[in-house]
Formats: C-alpha cells, sequence, structure tokens
C-alpha cells in the first residue's frame, strides 16, 4: 500500500508544479491558494473521518480515502484552470483526511506499537524505492503531456482502492458494536474521550503545538520551490536536457539519497531512547529551518541545489521517524481521533501560513516568501526541548528500544 501510493503520487507531483505553473499559468498566490483549498478541507474533515475511522473500520477509511485521491487527481489533469485544480484540491484532501490517522491507526493496530518504528522505517524505504520509478514513469508522460501524469495516477489510485477492498486485512481493530453505535452520540463521545487523552497528557498538547508549527512553514516549500527555481535559477545544460528532465533529476538524487540515510537511522534505531528520538528530530528540525533560509538567500543555482536538496532529504528521513514518536502511548478506541486532531492542527497552520506566505511571494519576491518559511519553523526547537523535558508520556526509552 505505501509504495503503490509513494508511486502514483510520484508520477503526479514530480513535475506538478511546472503544471500548474507553467501549462496552467498560475502565480505564486494562487499556487499557495491551492494549498490553502486542501488543508482547509483537511480542517474541517480530519476529525470527523478520524472517529468515523475508530467507530467503524479504518480499512474501510482507508479504501474510501484512496479512491477520493484518484478522483480528485483525475479532476486536477482533465482541466487546466485555476477554479477546477482548486476543486481537486478539496475533493483529494477530503480523501487524505479518511487516511490521515486511520492509516496510522490500522497500522499500530495490526503490528503493535513496539513494532512500529521499524514498520515505519521500512515501508519509507520501499515508498522511496517507488517514488524513484515513479519519477521516471512522470518525465516519459511529462514530456508528452504535462496533465497526462495527473490522469494515470488518478487511475492508479483508484486501482490501489479495489484491490485494498480484495486483499486487506483488519484483524486487530475491533469496531463499535451495532447496537452501541448511536452514531451521533458514540461520534461525541469518541471525539470527547480523543480530547481527554490530549489535555491529561502534556506531551500531547506539546505534539499539538509542533503539529501546527509544521503547517505553517511547510506550505512555502511544497508549493513554491520549483517556482523560485524556474524564477531565479537558470538551469545548466537547459538546450540539451529541458526542464522536466531536470526536474526528474533532482528528485530522483534526493530519493536514491533518502532511501540510504533512511536505512542508516533504521540500523541505530535501537539506541533511540525518547530523549535522543526528541533530540534527532530536533536536530532534523533545525537543518530544515537553516536549509530553506539559505535556498531563499542563494544567488547561484548550485547553492540553491544544494539547500534544497538538504531540506528534502532531511524532512523525508525524519518522516517515519516523527510518525512512530507521536503514534506511541495512545489508547486503540481513540487513535485515530487523536492522530487526526494532529493533523487537523497541521491544516491550521498551513490555512494560516499558506496564504501569508502567498502574499509575501508576490509583494516581495519568491525568495523572501522561502527565507519567512524557514523563519517560520524555528519555534519548533524550542517545543522539542519542553517535549524532552516532558516525560514518557507516549514512549519509555526501554519501549523505544523494544521497537526493533
Amino acid at each position: 500500500m505505501t509504495a503503490v501510493s509513494a508511486f502514483f503520487f510520484s508520477v503526479a507531483f514530480t513535475t506538478g508544479a511546472i503544471y500548474r505553473f507553467q501549462m496552467a499559468g498560475l502565480d505564486p498566490l494562487q499556487l499557495v491558494l491551492l494549498g490553502t483549498a486542501l488543508e482547509a478541507s483537511v480542517f474541517l474533515f480530519e476529525i470527523p473521518t478520524g472517529i468515523v475511522a475508530d467507530i467503524y473500520s479504518r480499512r474501510l477509511s482507508i479504501i474510501v480515502g484512496y479512491s477520493l485521491i484518484g478522483l480528485g487527481m483525475l479532476i486536477e489533469g482533465s482541466f487546466q484552470i485555476f477554479v477546477t485544480i482548486l476543486l481537486a484540491q478539496i475533493v483529494w484532501g477530503i480523501g487524505y483526511t479518511f487516511i490521515s490517522g486511520a492509516q496510522d491507526a490500522w497500522l499500530a493496530d495490526e503490528v503493535g506499537e513496539e513494532r512500529l518504528t521499524t514498520a515505519y522505517l521500512r515501508g519509507s524505504q520501499f515508498a522511496q524505492i517507488a517514488a524513484l520509478t515513479g519519477i521516471v514513469v512522470n518525465v516519459a508522460l511529462a514530456s508528452i503531456q504535462l496533465y497526462l501524469p495527473f490522469l494515470v495516477a488518478g487511475i492508479g489510485h483508484i486501482g490501489l482502492a479495489l484491490f485494498l477492498i480484495l486483499f486487506m486485512p483488519e484483524s486487530g481493530f475491533a469496531p463499535t458494536p451495532q447496537s452501541d453505535r448511536h452514531t451521533w452520540q458514540k461520534m461525541n463521545g469518541t471525539f470527547r474521550d480523543g480530547m481527554a487523552t490530549i489535555r491529561q497528557r502534556p506531551l500531547l498538547v506539546t505534539i499539538l503545538g509542533i503539529a501546527l508549527i509544521y503547517g505553517l512553514y511547510s506550505e512555502a516549500l511544497d508549493r513554491l520551490w520549483e517556482a523560485h527555481i524556474l524564477d531565479n535559477f537558470t538551469l545548466p545544460l537547459i538546450d540539451s536536457l529541458n526542464i522536466v528532465v531536470w526536474f526528474g533529476f533532482i528528485n530522483a538524487a534526493i530519493m536514491i539519497v533518502v532511501i540510504g540515510t533512511t536505512e542508516l537511522v533504521r540500523r541505530r534505531a535501537n539506541k533511540l531512547d525518547r530523549h535522543n528520538m526528541v533530540r534527532l528530530l530536533a536536530l532534523f528540525s533545525a537543518i530544515i529551518s537553516a536549509g530553506l533560509i539559505l535556498f531563499g538567500l542563494a544567488s547561484g543555482f548550485v547553492v540553491a541545489l544544494f539547500s534544497y536538496s538538504a531540506v528534502a532529504i532531511v524532512r523525508r528521513t525524519m518522516s517515519p521517524l516523527y510518525s512512530a514518536w507521536i503514534n506511541r502511548g495512545i489508547p486503540s478506541k481513540v487513535r485515530a481521533t487523536v492522530l487526526s486532531t494532529y493533523g487537523q492542527m497541521d491544516a491550521i497552520g498551513q490555512t494560516l501560513g499558506g496564504p501569508a506566505i502567498g502574499i509575501v511571494a508576490n509583494l516581495f519576491g519568491l525568495r523572501s516568501a522561502i527565507v519567512l518559511a524557514g523563519v517560520l519553523l524555528t519555534p519548533v526547537l524550542a517545543l522539542y526541548r519542553r517535549a524532552d523535558g516532558q516525560g514518557s508520556d507516549i514512549a519509555s526509552a526501554e519501549s523505544l528500544k523494544s521497537s526493533v
């Protein structure tokens, strides 16, 4: 599931910004507003879909999610205008909420918390290998027409949903009995239980703040890095290599390195007690912040490429560690709801930070927007320091060691 989805996301989005920037003619503010629309839909639907996953079925929620993501990609590739591309973000954003929380909760129930870190790291490696293959397919399709990758990826995600209907297990989750489902009362009860779990554990509250900060900075990186390179730098060998191939090379090189860095982290995961895990995540965040500032200030292509690559490599390497860290110690019956609350905080951050960064990009240029994103990330370092001193609300050192 992880590999196939990563493959089709790579097929869709390796040159997605080029499609939006050149073929659809969107400006920096419109590019960021696409992310705002997506995150607004995440904000509205994240917790309700998480509650549904906790009451009915994580498996069903994931299948619905991949179907909607596929539909959103089909809409985006079919019409090259801002309004329909905006609609596509809303559709696949809702699809994402059905997967967010539910997929992590399903995995924890199926394999057990003690195996989460290893599972996430190995899944990340499979995803990177699959995404690397997806780049090749993307470049081939985008060289014909820039919209073709979205159509293929949309069909692929719908195919993945059909596959999961036939083969996805769900043996570790016990749905609420039919007689106890009094839907609205049960959903309200599950929501209250999830919020109570967060309030009772200071570390979970700190993680909400971390999720918010990650949302504030991430829109500039996700939506504007390609536009920054296209607008402010001259790519070498542009006469012999077209832009599509150049971005394919950049993404492929990054993924190859990430496969290696993830393996290094996986082999040392048994040494990551609670304190080391938090400090490593803080270090990764500091590198991302500094890299973004350097990326925005870079005057030459080589420095820009190096700084962006460092940011992308560190960000993707830390992602499975972060997922494993925030997942541990949450009661199963509210796991999807609590994780969806984290997703909602990230969505709030992106909804607030995205338009502000887009306006800065339109008024002062893409460089200023990228630097601002790096600065917005810096408060997360204080939150990690706070998390390091908040005890073992999520996982003890011994349980983290036992994950390997």
